[in-house]
C-alpha cells in the first residue's frame, strides 16, 4: 500500500552532492519540501535552487554534523524555514582507506565522528519532532562495508557497522511512536567520493549503482504505508551484475 509524500518535509544530511542531492531532487519531484545540511554553502545553494525549480520549498544550513552544536543549530534553522520534519535522511559520510597501522588515529577518529556521531547528533535533534507528530521516517545510508569488514577499511567498516546497529536499536525504541527507521546498505555508488578514492573509474560506471538508483529506493521505502515495516530495518542494495 503506497502513501503520498506530497507536502511532507524532509531533512537530508550530506545533501549537497551524490546520494544526498539525488534523493533531494527525487523527493522534490514527489512534492516534498526539502531542507539540506552539508559543509559547502555554494553547492547547497545550487541544489536548493534546483529543488525550488520543481515547485517546492527548499532551505539549507551549513554544518559539520560531527559537531553537536552545529548539527542542532542546523536542524533549528531548517525547522524555522520549513516547519517540523516528517522525514530524515542521514546521508552525510566520509571515507578513506589504509591499514590499521597506516591510518593515523586522528583520521580514523574523524571517520567515526562524521559517520557515526553525525548520524546520532542529527537524529537526536530531529527525533522529538517525529515523536510529537507520532509518526515519520528515518532512513540512514549505510554500506555493505557495515555487513562485512575488508582489509584497509577498518575505520569505514566500523562506522557503518555502528550505523546499522544504531538503526536497528532505534527502530525498536520508536516503533511505538509510529516512526519507521530503515537503513540502506549499498555497495559502491558512483559518487564524487567513490571517484576521489579511485574505487571506480570515470569511464567505467555502466555496472555501478548510480546515486539516482539509491534515491529511487529511498522514495520507494518512504511511499510504503507507514504501518509497513521491513523485517530487520535494513534494506540491502548490491551492484546489479
Amino acid at each position: 500500500m503506497a502513501q503520498s509524500l506530497q507536502g511532507k518535509v524532509a531533512f537530508i544530511t550530506g545533501g549537497a552532492r551524490g546520494i544526498g542531492r539525488a534523493t533531494a531532487l527525487a523527493l522534490a519531484k514527489e512534492g516534498v519540501h526539502v531542507g539540506l545540511l552539508a559543509r559547502t554553502e555554494s553547492a547547497l545553494k545550487d541544489v536548493a535552487a534546483e529543488i525550488e525549480e520543481l515547485g517546492v520549498n527548499a532551505a539549507y544550513a551549513v554544518a559539520d554534523v560531527s559537531l553537536q552544536e552545529e548539527a542542532e543549530k542546523a536542524v533549528a534553522s531548517l525547522t524555522e524555514a520549513l516547519g517540523t520534519a516528517d522525514i530524515l535522511i542521514n546521508n552525510a559520510g566520509i571515507a578513506s582507506f589504509g591499514t590499521v597501522l597506516e591510518m593515523e588515529p586522528a583520521e580514523w577518529k574523524r571517520i567515526l565522528d562524521v559517520n557515526v556521531m553525525g548520524t546520532y547528533h542529527v537524529t537526536r535533534a530531529i527525533l522529538p519532532q517525529l515523536i510529537e507528530k507520532n509518526g515519520g521516517d528515518i532512513v540512514t545510508i549505510a554500506s555493505t562495508n557495515g555487513l562485512n569488514g575488508a582489509a584497509t577499511s577498518s575505520a569505514y567498516s566500523a562506522s557503518k557497522f555502528a550505523v546499522i546497529g544504531f538503526t536497528e536499536s532505534l527502530a525498536q525504541e520508536v516503533r511505538r511512536n509510529n516512526i519507521r527507521v530503515s537503513a540502506l546498505a549499498p555497495s559502491t555508488v558512483a559518487t564524487d567520493l567513490a571517484f576521489d578514492l579511485d574505487l571506480i573509474k570515470e569511464n567505467d560506471t555502466s555496472k555501478t549503482i548510480q546515486p539516482e538508483d539509491i534515491a529511487e529506493m529511498v522514495v520507494s521505502q518512504l511511499k510504503l504505508h507507514p504501518r509497513v515495516y521491513t523485517k530487520t530495518a535494513t534494506l540491502i542494495a548490491t551492484n546489479p551484475f
